[in-house]
């Protein structure tokens, strides 16, 4: 049997008007629980890597954010959680290695709730930029972003910034000079970037929407520029690469691309900057039951 405490809980569940908050900004920032709300519903993104810049040899793209989200987290009326976006990693310069994706995440003083990983930052020798890792996240759903592409030292080539992690799959893997971007895989995950083209720099890596589970983000393509991968579930594509600079991940985190040598050293991409979202109502949960703006 319920006690009376946790029937008036329930009751105050199913009677709290639906609601929803995002953060898309880098920073920190708190949250304060709405009244008669006992449960709510947190998504993650972690921020995109960098691409690296080019030093007349190859230069590797950056890793695509995380996604984790968690239903049904108990939390009591008026109580305050403590939110983090996670930046977009920096661009890196000529010669230079991209910057990491920043965490994102939810927080009850020192308990993590969620937690989305961010990209690793594109480099040189150590290879493309890593996926932020689902395994060290926090969550009940939790997929890995897309790695940036990479190839062997000593080709000019830009490589593709990897995509951003779905809802059910991950992050499509930006493309290099031993294989094309692939898409985003099985829930809505951005696609990796396009990089397998001597005259161009990397594209950058689909972002990843916050509004739920929708279709996957294409793989970006060749063509009069290298196409960035496309966005999964309403995310931003990542931007085409048609200079020999490396290209921006799309939000919310994509990886950026890395920089083509050209006879002279050019910049990376920069990654998208991370994401939380929270939502809660009566009935509402992810990957997609109710989860649109209401």
């Amino acid at each position: 049997m319920f006690s009376g405490q946790a029937m008036m809980a329930a009751a105050a569940v199913a009677a709290v008007a639906p609601g929803q908050q995002a953060w898309t900004t880098a920073g920190s920032y708190s949250f304060v629980v709405p009244e008669n709300c006992y449960e709510i519903c947190g998504l993650t993104v972690g921020g995109g890597g960098g691409g690296a810049g080019s030093s007349g040899q190859s230069r590797y793209g950056g890793g695509g954010g995380a996604l984790s989200f968690s239903n049904a987290i108990a939390v009591t009326p008026g109580e305050t959680l403590d939110i983090v976006v996670g930046a977009a990693g920096t661009a890196g310069s000529a010669n230079g290695n991209g910057g990491n994706g920043g965490d994102s995440s939810i927080k009850r003083g020192g308990t993590t709730l969620v937690l989305a990983k961010g990209g690793a930052g594109g480099t040189g020798g150590a290879g493309g930029g890593a996926g932020g890792a689902a395994a060290s996240g926090t969550g009940g759903t939790k997929y890995s972003g897309g790695d940036g592409g990479n190839s062997y030292i000593g080709n000019e080539w830009g490589m593709g910034g990897g995509g951003a992690a779905g809802y059910a799959g991950n992050g499509g893997t930006g493309g290099d000079e031993n294989s094309n971007s692939t898409a985003g895989s099985g829930g809505g995950g951005g696609g990796g970037g396009y990089g397998n083209n001597s005259s161009r720099g990397g594209s950058g890596g689909g972002g990843v929407g916050i509004l739920g589970q929708g279709s996957n983000g294409t793989a970006g393509t060749d063509g009069s520029s290298n196409t960035g991968g496309g966005g999964g579930s309403g995310g931003t594509a990542g931007t085409n690469a048609s200079t020999d600079a490396g290209a921006a991940g799309g939000a919310y985190g994509g990886g950026g691309g890395s920089g083509n040598y050209d006879g002279t050293n050019r910049a990376g991409g920069a990654g998208a900057v991370g994401a939380v979202r929270i939502i809660w109502g009566a009935g509402r949960s992810y990957p997609s039951t109710s989860t649109a703006d209401v």
